[in-house]
């Protein structure tokens, strides 16, 4: 378990199936910058959340949970890509939770276990060109923008650009 100010982060119970529902994956406004689909009833959810307890089993990704209520209000993970380099797999919080300094607590949550339990000594994030406040996060937290690439969105077929930042862990920034 990740643990925070305000939230921890720890893996998906079935029980958490209705508050990501109503939370996160009903929400378009969650999904604009993901990789994924709304979830349109709560059939859906219920098999959505089977299948995330099933990937958070072989993976480092986590629901997040708000401390003071224990709400599911959205997820974040992270990958080894190299040799002590972790990256972001996708970090949401539903709409009703945004600016709340949530994101933040997210990505140095993330970034700590990285260091701490996977000995990870770069983190690199990355986020839609579009997605501002994604954007101003990584700046906010000192990362460097490293690259950027144009890539194809499977849902509609939209062309947009991603933008990959990246925080030496040794160095401090």
């Amino acid at each position: 378990m990740i643990t925070t100010e305000d939230l921890y982060m720890d893996k998906a119970k079935y029980s958490d199936w209705q508050d990501m529902y109503l939370n996160v994956w009903s929400r378009p406004e969650s999904a604009k910058y993901m990789l994924w689909k709304v979830t349109s009833n709560e059939e859906e959810a219920r098999s959505r959340i089977e299948r995330t307890i099933a990937f958070q089993k072989e993976h480092d990704t986590f629901l997040v949970y708000e401390r003071v209520s224990g709400r599911a209000i959205g997820f974040g993970g992270v990958l080894q890509t190299g040799p002590h380099t972790y990256e972001d797999t996708g970090i949401c919080v539903g709409p009703d939770y945004v600016r709340r300094g949530y994101g933040k607590q997210i990505v140095r949550g993330l970034m700590q276990f990285c260091r701490d339990e996977r000995g990870a000594k770069e983190f690199v994030y990355t986020a839609r060109e579009e997605n501002v406040a994604a954007n101003a996060l990584a700046r906010s937290l000192g990362f460097s923008l490293i690259s950027g690439e144009d890539k194809t969105d499977a849902r509609d077929g939209h062309i947009y650009r991603i933008l990959c930042w990246k925080f030496d862990m040794e160095k401090g920034s």
